[in-house]
């Protein structure tokens, strides 16, 4: 274990390890020249619209272009995430990057290592029981808001504007952070709290039934923050290089797409992940993201993202001392993609 890195929760630290005996050994294989397919398990934090370039590069084939066969699996919550990138049931993983800072600053050998950026804002919008027209922060006072998981994004970018705004989250308002990662939209259905914080579809769902309102994006009230990116341990990197590589690939051909396609194209070309959802509203949901400058034209996660992450974290108090941007993120792959 390495030595000197402290400072997270003890809660957190314990979150991120649970899984650590659970198994060992990656699904992955090694790319050779010979042209054959290498299988990948992506394991995906949550299933939204909010990472419509993946979803992209899966629906245009880019991943079979590269060489690979990628099985998408949804963890629903980072810590889930996380516990299967480290336990090898899942060979990369996207998350939350305050997750791969958890794990290292926890003292894990073989901590995770992020080589993608995908996401440049917050993905989540504030739902209210009742229309308001113009909405203010300071409304949020005395209210009861139903929140995200303590050191998981999504509540801390909540909390990080509540601060922005002159608000207490912990005196000014009760957050009800009891509920499990995407319950908390059909809780809000049955009259729990006046305000909830979704990410889509569940919040374009909850307007199209009536019972909540879109009133805030925390995409841009936060300003530009690197809310989730790709990863897998260190290990996995150094073996698998070439892996890494022609996943980087696909991922920048998906994002050249949402690029230089509008959002009607867009949802066309991912309607098929999101079969639930009808196509008005799944047009609905890809333009407030494209509006919101969600997605880089990139996937370099550069050390000034990398800081204010930190930021953010600190304010959290949820990080005492910070760890190095060297050790946890690789751009090589990146840079060389968008090359391409």
């Amino acid at each position: 274990m390495k030595k000197g890195r402290k400072g997270v929760s003890l809660l957190l630290t314990a979150m991120m390890v649970t899984g650590l005996f659970a198994g060992c050994g990656n699904t992955g294989t090694e790319t050779g020249g010979d042209g054959k397919t290498t299988s990948v398990t992506l394991n995906e934090v949550a299933h939204s619209v909010f990472y419509a370039p993946m979803y992209v590069a899966i629906e245009e084939g880019y991943f079979k272009e590269e060489g690979l066969d990628v099985t998408l699996v949804t963890g629903f919550g980072a810590d889930k995430t996380m516990t299967a990138v480290l336990t090898g049931e899942a060979d990369i993983g996207f998350m939350g990057s305050e997750s791969t800072i958890y794990t290292y600053a926890g003292g894990t050998d073989d901590y995770v290592v992020n080589f993608a950026q995908l996401t440049q804002r917050a993905g989540n919008f504030l739902v209210s029981r009742e229309p308001i027209d113009e909405f203010s922060w300071d409304m949020l006072k005395g209210q009861d808001v139903l929140g995200g998981r303590a050191g998981g994004m999504p509540q801390m970018v909540f909390e990080y504007i509540l601060r922005k705004n002159n608000i207490d989250p912990a005196a000014d308002l009760r957050i009800d952070q009891s509920i499990d990662f995407g319950s908390t939209a059909a809780a809000f259905s049955g009259g729990d709290a006046d305000f909830t914080v979704e990410f889509e579809p569940h919040a374009t769902l909850l307007e199209q039934k009536g019972d909540g309102y879109v009133v805030a994006s925390l995409g841009e009230d936060s300003g530009y923050v690197p809310y989730t990116a790709f990863s897998a341990k260190k290990s996995y990197i150094e073996k698998n290089g070439n892996v890494i590589q022609a996943f980087t690939n696909a991922l920048q051909k998906g994002m050249d797409y949402v690029q230089s396609h509008s959002p009607e194209e867009i949802a066309d070309v991912i309607a098929p992940q999101f079969a639930e959802t009808d196509k008005q509203a799944l047009v609905t949901i890809v333009a407030r993201y494209y509006d919101q400058d969600t997605w880089k034209d990139n996937l370099i996660f550069e050390k000034e993202s990398f800081d204010l992450l930190q930021n953010i974290l600190e304010d959290s108090k949820v990080l005492s001392e910070r760890v190095p941007y060297e050790n946890l993120v690789n751009t090589s792959f990146a840079e060389t993609a968008a090359k391409k």
